[in-house]
């Protein structure tokens, strides 16, 4: 269960822009943890409007070439990984900066997709009856030379 509920969020954000109080007093207020909260909150709301506060519940997939393009604006500009959420329409700015890290430790192919699930099986080739006659063909084969080899060297 999140911290604190959508109505909570939006109480208090909606206190904010009808001017009752800044952001420490909000803060100190209603017992948020953290003023840095309740400023995520007004700059989400403020972009995305009510459904910046709600919680998702389904994670969003990015593709490979969106990645690449929001860390490369993020290495090329001077902004923060806040603005740029906001800028590109990313609600999770840590997101960018885990893009960001593995970018740099990996190179570009890290933020490809990440095949999910289990390895599918090897199929291992089946021995055939025939497979089986051919191999203890070849077994007394080689027997047989041993034993020539072994008669010849007494």
């Amino acid at each position: 269960m999140a911290k604190y509920s959508y109505e909570f969020k939006m109480k208090v954000v909606q206190e904010y822009l009808a001017g009752k109080g800044g952001f420490a007093f909000l803060s100190e207020k209603y017992n948020i943890s953290s003023t840095r909260d309740l400023q995520k909150w007004v700059s989400a709301y403020n972009e995305f409007g009510s459904d910046g506060l709600m919680r998702k519940r389904k994670n969003q997939t990015y593709s490979f070439e969106f990645k690449l393009h929001v860390v490369e604006l993020y290495l090329t500009t001077e902004v923060s990984y806040q603005d740029l959420a906001l800028s590109v329409g990313i609600n999770n700015p840590p997101l960018i900066s885990k893009w960001v890290n593995d970018y740099r430790i990996a190179g570009p192919d890290a933020l490809k997709p990440k095949q999910k699930g289990r390895r599918p099986k090897v199929d291992k080739p089946k021995d055939t009856n025939l497979d089986k006659s051919r191999k203890i063909n070849v077994e007394t084969e080689y027997l047989k030379q041993l034993e020539d080899e072994n008669l010849k060297l007494r």
